[in-house]
C-alpha cells in the first residue's frame, strides 16, 4: 500500500494504468504472515527507473487496486497498466487478513437504510453477494489456487448476553426482507454445526466463503502482469499533485497520469490531507499447527466456513486448507495521530487472550499448539461505511474504509471504479457507497482520547456479559459509543 493518489476521468479511449503502493518500512514480505511465509520466497520485482507518462494511476497494490486494474484491463484492454508499491504486492491488509470473503461490510443493514433508504440498502446487499461468487469466479478464470472454499457464515450467540445481540442482527435481515437468506440455529443445531462451548444460537448463511488470501493477492498481480501491467515493487510515492495529467513524484522517478486512483485503505491516514479521512485500527491473527481430522471432528468442525460470535470487540475463526485454525480479533490500542507501526503488528497481550478465546470455544482442543501469530492495519471511515469517490476535474478517484470486510468488498470497488474511469452508467455506479462522503474523525488529542475510551468500554462491556449472563439490552449502548 502507498501514500499517495489521485485520480482522473476516463471516458475516452487509450487510458494507461499505475498502480502504486507505498507501505512504512522494508521488510521480509514472507515474515508479514503466515499467508505469505506458505508461499515461499518471494522474488522482489524491480522498482521504477526513470520518468513514465501513462493513463490511470492506481496508488496501492493490493486487492483494491489489483481489481481496480484488472478490470480495467477487462473493459479496456489497450490500457497499460503499471502498479508501483514500496514494498511488495500484498503486503497490507490483503496479504494478513482473517481470510474472510463474505458479503458483508461492518455497517449494518439498518444502518445503511436510515442512510440511503431500504431499497438502496438492499440493492448494495445484493450486489456484495453476488460478488462472493465473483470473486471466486475471476480466480478460476485466472487459474489461480486460492483455496476458495464457499462454505458460508456461522455467527454465534455466546453467553446469554450475545443473544440479544444475535437476534437484532437476525430483525435487520427481517426488515431489509431477506432473512430467507439466513437459518436460526437453536442451540442443538448450532453445536451440531460446530460443537462451540457455550453456544445459545446462531445465524447461518450459506452465502461466504474462506481463501488462502495470500495466493489470492500475489495471483491476482501475476494475473494483471499477464494481461500487461507493468508492477514497480520498492517504489515509494512521495505526493501527488492533482490536474490533468496528475503528476506522482516518487523516490525513483515521476509519473504523468491521467487518472490516478487512490487505493491505500488505512495508509490513506499517513497522507497529510487524508490523515481524518480514516482510522487505522489494528486486528491481530493467531493461528494453530495442522489439526487431525479425529481433532476437527471432535468439535465438529467439517467445514471451512467463517464463524464469529456477537461479542463487542469482535472475534473471527476460520478453518484453513490444511486443517489450521485462525482466530482473530481487535485488542492492540490505536496509536496517538494515528500511526502506524510494526511494533503494534505483534501486541503480546492480544495474541494471549486470542489463545484463550479458542481454549473457551473449544475445551476439547485445549493443548493443541499456536505456529504463527501475525497483525495489521485496517481502515475505518467515521460512519462506519465504505466510501467510493471519483472527482473528473481533480483527476482522483478513491476507495476505503472496509473497517476488515474488504475481501470481497474490493472486487466491487474495483468493478465500480472501473465503470466509473472508463465512463459507464452501471448499476454499480449508482450503489450508495458511491458518493458517499463520512465525516471527518476529530483531531488529536480527542481522537486517541475517544478511540481509546470506546476501547475499552466495550472490552468492559464483554467482560460484564460473560461475568454476570445479563443481556446488554441488545447492545444500543455498545453501538452508540462505537458510532459516535
Amino acid at each position: 500500500m502507498s501514500p499517495a493518489h489521485s485520480e482522473t476521468d476516463a471516458a475516452g479511449a487509450g487510458l494507461r494504468a499505475v498502480v502504486v503502493a507505498t507501505p512504512p518500512r522494508a521488510q521480509d514480505l514472507g515474515s508479514v504472515s503466515y499467508w505469505l511465509e506458505s508461499l515461499g520466497p518471494i522474488q522482489p520485482r524491480p522498482s521504477l527507473q526513470g520518468d513514465l507518462e501513462v493513463d490511470v494511476a492506481v496508488v496501492g497494490a493490493g486487492f483494491t487496486g489489483l481489481w481496480t486494474a484488472y478490470e480495467l484491463q477487462r473493459r479496456d484492454p489497450t490500457l497499460r497498466v503499471v502498479l508501483l508499491e514500496s514494498e511488495a504486492a500484498g503486503f497490507g491488509a490483503s496479504g494478513r487478513n482473517g481470510s474472510w470473503c463474505v458479503p458483508e461490510l461492518n455497517a449494518g443493514l439498518d444502518l445503511l437504510s436510515s442512510r440511503f433508504g431500504r431499497d438502496r440498502a438492499v440493492a448494495l446487499h445484493r450486489a456484495l453477494s453476488a460478488t462472493v461468487e465473483e470473486v471466486g469466479r475471476s480466480l478460476a478464470t485466472e487459474g489461480i489456487d486460492a483455496a476458495f472454499d464457499r462454505s458460508g457464515v456461522l455467527l454465534l450467540a455466546r453467553g446469554p448476553y450475545q443473544l440479544p445481540l444475535l437476534e437484532e442482527h437476525l430483525r435487520s435481515y427481517q426488515n431489509a426482507g431477506i432473512s430467507g437468506e439466513y437459518s436460526w440455529l437453536d442451540r442443538s443445531a448450532a453445536q451440531a454445526r460446530l460443537d462451540v462451548a457455550g453456544v445459545e444460537a446462531a445465524l447461518y448463511t450459506p452465502n461466504g466463503a474462506t481463501l488462502h488470501p495470500g495466493r489470492a493477492v500475489r495471483g491476482l498481480a501475476a494475473a494483471v502482469e499477464r494481461r500487461g501491467a507493468t508492477i514497480y515493487e520498492g517504489t515509494r510515492v512521495l505526493r501527488v499533485k492533482e490536474g490533468s495529467p496528475a503528476l506522482i513524484e516518487t523516490d525513483h522517478g515521476r509519473v504523468r497520469a491521467e487518472v490516478v486512483v487512490l487505493a491505500l485503505e488505512a495508509y490513506l491516514s499517513q497522507l497529510a490531507s487524508y490523515r481524518r479521512r480514516v482510522l487505522p485500527v489494528y486486528s491481530l491473527i493467531t493461528l494453530t499447527e495442522p489439526l487431525s481430522e479425529r481433532q476437527l471432528a471432535s468439535v465438529n468442525w467439517s467445514e471451512r466456513m467463517c464463524v464469529a460470535s456477537m461479542r463487542l470487540t469482535v472475534d473471527y475463526l476460520a478453518r484453513t486448507e490444511d486443517g489450521r485454525i485462525l482466530v482473530g480479533g481487535r485488542g492492540a490500542p490505536y496509536n496517538y495521530g494515528s500511526r502506524i507501526t510494526s511494533s503494534s503488528e505483534h501486541h503480546p497481550a492480544t495474541h494471549a487472550n486470542l489463545q484463550r478465546t479458542f481454549e473457551e470455544w473449544f475445551p476439547a482442543l485445549r493443548g493443541v499448539r499456536f505456529t504463527h501469530s501475525w497483525g495489521g492495519v485496517l481502515g475505518m471511515p467515521r460512519d462506519w461505511i465504505p466510501q467510493i469517490g471519483f472527482d473528473r476535474e481533480k483527476g482522483v478517484a478513491f476507495a476505503y474504509g472496509y473497517t476488515g470486510h474488504g475481501v470481497a468488498t474490493t472486487n466491487l470497488v474495483g468493478r465500480t471504479l472501473a465503470d466509473l474511469i472508463t465512463g459507464r452508467d452501471t448499476e454499480l455506479t449508482a450503489l450508495p457507497l458511491v458518493g458517499h462522503r463520512s465525516p471527518n474523525w476529530e483531531p488529536e488529542p480527542f481522537r486517541w482520547l475517544g478511540v481509546r475510551y470506546v476501547q475499552r468500554a466495550l472490552a468492559r462491556l464483554d467482560a460484564r456479559g460473560v461475568r454476570t449472563g445479563r443481556p446488554l439490552r441488545g447492545g444500543a449502548l455498545a453501538r452508540r459509543l462505537a458510532a459516535h
